[in-house]
């Protein structure tokens, strides 16, 4: 299972200010990324769909960007996703993901 890292730009806050809100929020993560039936990659690769189709930039990078780095997922299997994500949320959505995709594996080619 993944570690608590929250990506949201109010999660933060909620530790602090609703202690017991924010306990909540961690338990519902653990619950979801603990699948009975799918593993972690597998959930993860559904999540970059699901950020993909509604074309949030920020959560598909930050989507992508942890898949790559936790659980070394490839380019090519990120690329399956995104094809359905062509098939299900149109070209918009395709190509802005393909380009967040591109733009962070160009810099892990660099490195």
């Amino acid at each position: 299972m993944k570690d608590q890292v929250y990506y949201g730009k109010g999660i933060n806050q909620l530790e602090e200010d609703n202690a017991d809100l924010y306990e909540v929020v961690n338990n519902l993560n653990s619950v979801v990324w603990n699948g009975k039936a799918l593993d972690y990659k597998t959930q993860k690769l559904i999540a970059i769909g699901i950020a993909a189709s509604r074309a949030d930039a920020r959560a598909t990078k930050k989507q992508m960007q942890s898949a790559i780095q936790e659980l070394d997922i490839t380019k090519d299997e990120i690329v399956d996703v995104l094809r359905v994500v062509l098939l299900t949320s149109g070209m918009p959505a395709f190509s802005k993901s393909l380009q967040i995709l591109n733009s962070i594996t160009a810099v892990i080619e660099e490195e």
